[in-house]
């Protein structure tokens, strides 16, 4: 084989043909898109899992001067009383941060055996049975009451009933629909179909390489949100050196950073933990401002939509 001939050229061919890259981007080009404000990222802090996590959180941030865009609940908005939802939002627009709930119940809350299980774990938080996905909307109904206007789901099919009932005028028109981790998508294809189907942004796995990541970003015109570091459940890693190149190659996107003070995902974190969450949320900020100080964040009170410029 010479050194100029493609591996896998005519497979390669008909991907392009679809709109999607014909390989990882090795090259890693700078991503000349960006949020609808001109931004190029915002800072995002999962597994925010109680109202008073929140305010500490936002309070403290705001004390330091550092800007968090938004807050991201993990455990389900089903365990939380409509006072506390209310009291979210209220948070969010004290402090001009987005606040995203998690959908439940799902599976790993349902009664269902195979997600216990070894194999069966796969599914993940997808629903079972369409009582789950009647259950799913209507978590999210009793949510759109209490002024929450974003949402983390982790079930395909959802998402398309959604964003259909958005575009039917059922939800709110800002309605906003982030795709978990936890659905396990890792590909542009896979990227593609989720906006396709109506996701406003998408997380995809959390250990991609920079090509993969970059190769995402030519499929899709999403935010990506990306894991900067997390829970040692989930693999623990913190990979602040790359945060920005992540910002870099992917631009627009929402840097999801904190979580490595946790254990896991579906916890509440402890005051200590809030604290080390904050530090990380300071240090990934410096990073962004020392290594590339042309990335520009967007500030506090942004549009819930993030559509791209």
């Amino acid at each position: 084989m010479n050194d100029t001939d493609v591996l896998y050229a005519p497979t390669r061919a008909r991907l392009s043909g679809l709109g999607l890259p014909d390989g990882d981007n090795c090259v890693l080009a700078t991503s000349a898109a960006t949020f609808d404000d001109g931004s190029h990222f915002r800072i995002e802090v999962p597994t925010i899992n109680s109202v008073g996590a929140a305010q500490t959180v936002l309070t403290e941030t705001s004390r330091r001067g550092l800007t968090v865009n938004r807050v991201t609940e993990t455990l389900g908005m089903y365990r939380h009383t409509l006072g506390e939802l209310r009291d979210y939002v209220a948070l969010g627009e004290e402090y001009g941060a987005e606040i995203l709930m998690s959908v439940g119940p799902r599976a790993s809350h349902d009664i269902g055996g195979s997600v216990q299980t070894p194999e069966g774990v796969r599914i993940g938080y997808r629903l079972r049975g369409q009582e789950q996905i009647v259950r799913a909307v209507e978590d999210v109904m009793r949510a759109i009451e209490c002024g929450v206007r974003g949402f983390v789901v982790y079930d395909e099919g959802l998402l398309w009933v959604l964003s259909r009932l958005r575009t039917a005028g059922d939800l709110p028109e800002e309605t906003h629909l982030k795709v978990s981790a936890h659905c396990g998508h890792a590909n542009s294809a896979s990227a593609q179909m989720l906006e396709m189907l109506g996701a406003n942004s998408f997380n995809p796995v959390r250990d991609l390489t920079l090509p993969m990541i970059a190769s995402i970003r030519r499929a899709i015109t999403i935010p990506v949100d990306i894991h900067v570091d997390n829970p040692r459940m989930s693999g623990g890693f913190v990979r602040t050196y790359d945060a920005p190149e992540f910002v870099r190659v992917a631009s627009p996107v929402y840097l999801k950073t904190g979580n490595s003070a946790l254990e896991g995902h579906g916890t509440k974190p402890t005051a200590a933990q809030l604290d080390d969450i904050t530090r990380q949320i300071e240090i990934v900020t410096e990073f962004l401002s020392r290594h590339y100080p042309d990335a520009r964040q967007s500030p506090a009170r942004v549009s819930r939509a993030g559509v791209m410029g």
